[in-house]
């Protein structure tokens, strides 16, 4: 199995295209998108590209393939015009035995984990930085912004296959990878 993990879409539809083409590059089973998807929020600028009608259309187009939760600027509004549900604050899902927390970043995070157990994953989005931490024996991994990266990082996505973890810049080029 390969999963493909996107965050913080905000209604760009450059980015939203983008990570689509990379999803069916990649040749991944499913995309999971940690929130923020349409909406460029009070504090971002306003990504390249917005056009949320259009990430709407090209999101409905591939609803199949997508496992989505809520972010802080997603709601009900949203999911009105959306063929898949977004509206979850968390999902969980197994890999290899090991329990993955998969949230947005804005009710959870690495400073108020949910409860898990030694060794489980905790995914999010939300800071708009990629990158891995441990936290009391959870691992943390963001894989960064499609359209709206911050700290200089570059847009990137992430995908897990085999038990790797690896981000990749919106060109497919390898960032960072992690084992876990």
């Amino acid at each position: 199995m390969k999963l493909m993990f996107a965050s913080d879409i905000h209604g760009s539809l450059t980015a939203a295209r983008a990570m689509a083409d990379r999803y069916a590059a990649e040749g991944c089973d499913r995309l999971i998108l940690l929130g923020d998807l349409l909406y460029h929020g009070p504090r971002n600028d306003l990504p390249d590209a917005y056009d949320p009608k259009g990430v709407i259309a090209l999101l409905n187009g591939m609803k199949d393939e997508l496992l989505c939760v809520r972010g802080n600027c997603d709601a009900e509004v949203d999911q009105m015009v959306l063929s898949f549900p977004i509206l979850a604050d968390y999902a969980l899902l197994y890999l290899q035995d090991r329990c993955v927390f998969l949230t947005h970043g804005h009710l959870h995070s690495p400073e108020n984990l949910p409860p898990l157990k030694h060794g489980d994953l905790f995914l999010y989005g939300h800071t708009h930085v990629p990158g891995m931490t441990q936290v009391n024996g959870i691992t943390c991994l963001n894989p960064g912004s499609v359209a709206l990266p911050k700290q200089g990082h570059p847009a990137t996505y992430m995908i897990w296959e085999d038990g790797l973890f690896s981000i990749r810049r919106m060109d497919g080029a390898e960032y960072k990878k992690f084992t876990v």
